[in-house]
């Protein structure tokens, strides 16, 4: 998000954690400026593709959206999928798709200014959404 009360890096806030961008915070855009932090982004890249939870979506434009077409939209894409969501736990409005979370990882990851790396799953935990190496082209 663009917060335009601020200026500098805190005007480049994750829509997710409301944390500014940083050096040591590196984030994504999405469309209309959306952002998410890779903090937030390997937080849901665990959920999602790892543990499968999150919020079920259903297809279709968000301008459809109504008692009849109920369904979350993804901040970062504007699209509304038949896939899993994960929605920020502080912001109860930011959600974003399995697909943005598969594409961001992987633009992050080969970002060679942040050395990011995708999460590891969890000790113990039962993979449900085993990565693929064509995860960014997820339609």
């Amino acid at each position: 998000m663009h917060d335009e009360r601020c200026e500098g890096n805190d005007y480049f806030k994750c829509d997710y954690c409301l944390q500014s961008w940083s050096e040591e915070r590196p984030m994504i855009e999405g469309h209309k400026g959306s952002l998410v932090c890779a903090k937030c982004l390997s937080a849901a890249y665990v959920a999602i593709v790892y543990a499968g939870q999150g919020e079920m979506g259903v297809a279709g434009p968000l301008k459809d959206v109504d008692a009849t077409h109920a369904g979350p939209g993804c901040t970062m894409c504007l699209e509304r999928r038949a896939e899993l969501y994960w929605r920020s736990p502080l912001v109860d409005e930011a959600l974003i798709c399995r697909r943005c979370v598969r594409q961001s990882v992987t633009a992050l990851e080969g970002d060679p200014d942040f050395g990011y790396t995708r999460p590891a799953a969890p000790a113990g935990m039962v993979v449900t959404d085993e990565p693929r190496d064509d995860e960014d082209d997820d339609a």
